[in-house]
């Protein structure tokens, strides 16, 4: 009787082992799946509305295919994650970059939608892995990749690299969500190839004070970059990027730098990593391709952005 108690016994151990390795798969399985769950809609280019000419422009796609190639960093961002337009070989001179800089949790493989998009504009476009993104080293090291990915070192001068002499390397655009904002403001202001940007949006950042709960740092009174600074009406970011915290952040930089001010009427923090993107796309091709017609959405009696009814507490100042 003692040894059939004893074989049970081992079989409910057994049972619970086979119990605890399902689980373990399932979790393991589960995880594999959130991790690839997009934090940008494939389709959001067809469904955020545009209450303006200018913003459905530009918040549509463009006109040119896209490709992808990545890199393996031996660093905390893991890999650089490149999208460019595919008949970039066709394409005459080289063309200007949009560097992407994670917000919380969001790292670049949850929004290739942005970055397809933005590709599809004639943008060669760089995001990574970081997950601490808000000191603007993870942009600094991909502008330093395009570099070397554009001929200045020998080790990617080979027929594989398509981007070979193709990357504008001094026109340079920058976007960042959340506590990406920080990483665009740090990048434009105290990483070493600072003088390579020529535009800078920021999205639904925090605010840019002192002992903050994330002791991230950052001074928006560096700024010599044209920047746009884009928030919503919605809860969650009236806390965490208040139209106070937006409004102290656009007094403290320059007059004499153009800077736009704005909330989106509808949305909420999170989606504004995407919402707004119909006037981030316009206002990298403005200043990065000399569109003139994307800078009428900023600039002028008229603009666009001023007379849109998505769009609130628009502020906008500095020579175009």
């Amino acid at each position: 009787m003692k040894e059939k108690r004893k074989l049970n016994w081992w079989k409910v151990i057994a049972i619970v082992l086979i119990i605890i390795a399902v689980c373990l798969v399932m979790l393991k399985s589960c995880g594999n799946v959130l991790s690839k769950v997009q934090s940008v809609p494939e389709d959001y280019t067809k469904t955020v509305s545009a209450g303006a000419e200018i913003e459905a422009k530009y918040l549509a796609m463009g006109s040119h295919d896209v490709s992808y190639v990545e890199y393996g960093a031996l660093m905390s961002f893991e890999k650089y994650e490149i999208y460019y337009p595919s008949d970039i070989a066709e394409m005459e001179g080289s063309l200007p970059a949009v560097i992407f800089v994670n917000g919380t949790g969001v790292a670049g493989s949850k929004y290739q939608a942005l970055q397809k998009h933005m590709a599809s504009w004639g943008f060669i476009t760089v995001a990574t892995e970081e997950a601490h993104a808000w000191n603007g080293f993870s942009a600094e090291m991909s502008v330093r990749m395009l570099e070397m990915l554009n001929g200045l070192e020998g080790k990617y001068m080979d027929k594989d690299n398509v981007l070979f002499g193709k990357v504008d390397v001094d026109n340079i655009g920058i976007t960042g969500h959340s506590q990406g904002g920080y990483g665009v403001v740090n990048a434009i202001t105290d990483q070493k190839h600072k003088d390579s940007y020529r535009a800078a949006v920021i999205l639904s950042s925090a605010p840019y004070s002192e002992n903050n709960d994330f002791q991230w740092e950052a001074d928006p009174s560096l700024i010599q970059t044209p920047t746009m600074m884009l928030s919503s009406m919605g809860n969650f970011d009236a806390a965490v990027a208040s139209m106070e915290s937006l409004q102290n952040v656009y007094s403290s930089i320059s007059k004499e730098v153009p800077k736009v001010l704005a909330r989106r009427t509808e949305g909420d923090h999170g989606e504004m990593l995407y919402y707004g993107d119909g006037y981030v796309t316009a206002w990298f091709m403005y200043w990065l391709q000399g569109d003139n017609e994307a800078g009428k959405a900023f600039f002028g009696e008229s603009a666009e952005l001023t007379t849109n009814a998505n769009w609130k507490d628009v502020k906008i100042s500095g020579n175009k």
